[in-house]
């Protein structure tokens, strides 16, 4: 059984003083749950003072991005070994405002995540299509060829080391979000695909849902056949908010779900 995951990306936001203070509130809280495993991403200048904040705590560490390559003369990117070696677990590969905003097309992408596993971390790769491809059918399509430059690149292997986030672009921060149903249903496609290369890895791979989750519609979410957890944005920035979304993904919770 594939263990639930959910992982908050602080994205460009946080500090010094509100960091310690939404951990400081989060962590006492998260230290009860039990079967989900849980990080939280916030921005490169942060990593050491929230690592710092989160020893002990059984809460992962992750990145949002990292390069292609481990060093050299890239001015302003970050190598794989210093993310580990600052005590990441976790980096987020190809989330959709690094696709959209900054032009990372699926094979920067690909080597984006095949440099992480290089880099002894647990690459998180996003994959998703704008509302204009959903509206033109094109999502299984668009999804597909996300997944395939990295099949092409690392292989069935390489790609089930790492974790999958689907988070369909319309649905991030807008205040929108796909039904359970249509989530679940991109989510089975995925897990279709990786299946046509290794039925087993396809059935291990961990399968995250990351369009403007929340704590109302989480359970719903969490509750689908193949939706193993979620990648959080806003939410994630809130401490009762984050809280409630990973509660919703324990086991415990989903054994509730169950009963008649």
């Amino acid at each position: 059984m594939r263990r639930k995951r959910v992982i908050g990306n602080w994205k460009m936001n946080g500090g010094l003083a509100a960091n310690r203070r939404l951990l400081d509130e989060l962590l006492p809280q998260l230290a009860a749950l039990q079967g989900v495993e849980v990080a939280v991403c916030p921005p490169f200048p942060y990593l050491a003072q929230v690592a710092a904040l989160l020893e002990g705590s059984g809460v992962a560490l992750g990145a949002q991005d990292l390069y292609t390559v481990e060093k050299g003369a890239f001015t302003g990117e970050v190598g794989g070994g210093m993310l580990r070696e600052l005590g990441c677990r976790f980096v987020l590969v190809g989330h959709s405002e690094r696709r959209s905003l900054f032009g990372e097309c699926d094979e920067v992408v690909a080597e984006k995540f095949a440099m992480a596993l290089r880099a002894g971390l647990v690459p998180v790769l996003c994959v998703g299509e704008t509302l204009a491809q959903r509206r033109q059918g094109q999502t299984e399509q668009v999804v597909s060829a996300q997944l395939q430059a990295v099949l092409r690149r690392s292989g069935i292997q390489g790609l089930a080391a790492g974790v999958i986030a689907y988070e369909p672009v319309w649905a991030i921060g807008s205040g929108e979000t796909a039904s359970p149903e249509q989530a679940q249903a991109v989510h089975r496609h995925i897990r279709a695909l990786l299946g046509e290369f290794d039925r087993a890895c396809a059935a291990a791979t961990p399968l995250l849902y990351g369009g403007s989750v929340k704590a109302d519609n989480a359970s719903a979410l969490f509750a689908q056949l193949d939706i193993d957890g979620g990648l959080i944005g806003g939410a994630s920035l809130e401490a009762a908010s984050f809280l409630a979304i990973c509660q919703a993904a324990s086991p415990r919770q989903e054994q509730e779900r169950a009963q008649p």
